[in-house]
């Protein structure tokens, strides 16, 4: 006889392990401390007990999803932003005239902990009714030795408070704040790298060290030494690259091994090549590009072609894309940048995973790995990207633990 903490009977598994994300017939799923211990066609072995039973009935299960790019810490919003860009204001004149980044910046500034803990808590928790297990937080909106650690101190302190991993990504390098204003090589040198990238990493507050390589954010060559920094206290870098621009950052954070380039509107074939050799992860981000209704589309053949792994995340901030709802960002990947449904749900569990360095433990339905499981009142993976903005969660495994969607 053996004995598992919890059974789950007569599922469509999708395991997301295959590119096709074919779904099995009828099947189980044992967990035994938290990690999927048995999967099997059929109904379970006669010799199997269960400190608790589940039957879906056929419902789909697949892994988890994952949020792999969020700047979910932040206080106020950007709603007068949003009226501006719909009189017709550019991104880069919002960001040029005083808002954009740095205006969110003030405002984060000026809340301290508490109430940054609580607007947070309020995101995390939304993300979470949607099926999200594992999610990456960036700071970012601090710009300061005192605030950015600030900021990846809430985010800590969502992982240990809420049934869900939080993955720590330093953004010092997002945007040039005040301060230095017309100075950036000093800002870059003597606070980013001089100051809070050392602290972050003695800390163990971050788990990656990310930048904004663009015309209106931060040069290749700044860029480099924030990624030289980073190597030098044993973080691994992401970048924002190729949103705006050509700026060739995905090739660079190719050469630095990075986990991942986000955005990639604008990457060109070398920079595809780049990536695929370095194993970099490509993070779309449909809900910004909708937002911003930007109409140079990421170049998703040439992904395809170089067989580069493609991630999909919210990019949940308060200024280009508002949203805590993973599963319809599937649906805009499908219909603005033309992936597949099989395409969009591996974004979310199986390349999400490998874009926080999470391969190994997390992304897919296999034996040994984090029993993170959602339940969905469909049968089809197809179903969660058909779907605009549907509540078809029944159920979110944590750790192979049901925790309520509330």
């Amino acid at each position: 006889m053996t004995t598992v903490d919890l059974l789950i009977r007569h599922a469509r598994i999708a395991a997301c392990v295959h590119d096709a994300c074919s779904v099995t017939a009828l099947g189980h799923i044992a967990v035994a401390g938290g990690k999927i211990a048995a999967i099997g066609t059929g109904d379970a072995p006669a010799g199997l007990r269960a400190a608790s039973e589940i039957d879906v009935a056929g419902a789909l299960l697949t892994p988890g999803l994952i949020d792999c790019h969020t700047h979910l810490v932040y206080a106020g919003d950007r709603a007068r932003e949003f009226e501006l860009r719909l009189q017709g204001a550019s991104y880069e004149e919002i960001a040029r005239a005083g808002g954009g980044i740095v205006s969110t910046v003030r405002l984060t500034r000026e809340a301290d902990e508490a109430a940054l803990l609580t607007a947070s808590a309020t995101r995390l928790r939304a993300l979470m009714r949607h099926g999200v297990t594992t999610v990456e937080i960036k700071s970012g909106y601090g710009l300061a030795l005192e605030h950015e650690l600030k900021c990846l101190r809430v985010a800590r302190t969502l992982g240990r408070d809420l049934p869900i991993d939080v993955r720590t990504t330093l953004l010092s390098a997002h945007a040039l704040p005040p301060e230095y204003a017309g100075r950036p090589d000093a800002y870059i040198d003597d606070v980013v790298v001089a100051q809070i990238i050392p602290e972050a990493a003695r800390l163990k507050l971050a788990d990656a060290v990310d930048a904004f390589c663009e015309t209106i954010g931060f040069t290749p060559a700044q860029t480099r030494r924030v990624f030289e920094s980073a190597r030098a206290h044993g973080l691994p870098v992401k970048l924002h690259a190729e949103q705006l621009s050509n700026q060739h950052g995905a090739a660079l954070a190719a050469e630095f091994g990075a986990l991942s380039a986000d955005h990639l509107e604008h990457l060109d074939e070398a920079g595809a090549i780049a990536m695929a050799h370095a194993g970099t992860v490509a993070v779309l981000l449909p809900g910004a590009y909708y937002f911003l209704r930007d109409t140079h589309l990421p170049p998703i053949d040439l992904l395809r072609k170089h067989r580069v792994p493609m991630a999909i995340a919210t990019d949940c901030n308060p200024g280009t894309s508002p949203t805590t709802h993973l599963p319809l960002m599937l649906n805009m990947a499908c219909t603005l940048f033309r992936l597949t449904p099989a395409e969009a749900l591996l974004g979310v569990t199986r390349h999400a995973a490998q874009a926080l360095g999470l391969a190994a433990t997390h992304g897919t339905i296999e034996v040994g790995k984090v029993a993170d499981l959602c339940v969905w009142n469909v049968e089809q993976p197809a179903a969660l990207a058909y779907e605009i903005g549907s509540g078809a969660l029944r159920a979110r495994f944590k750790n192979g633990v049901q925790h309520p969607l509330q």
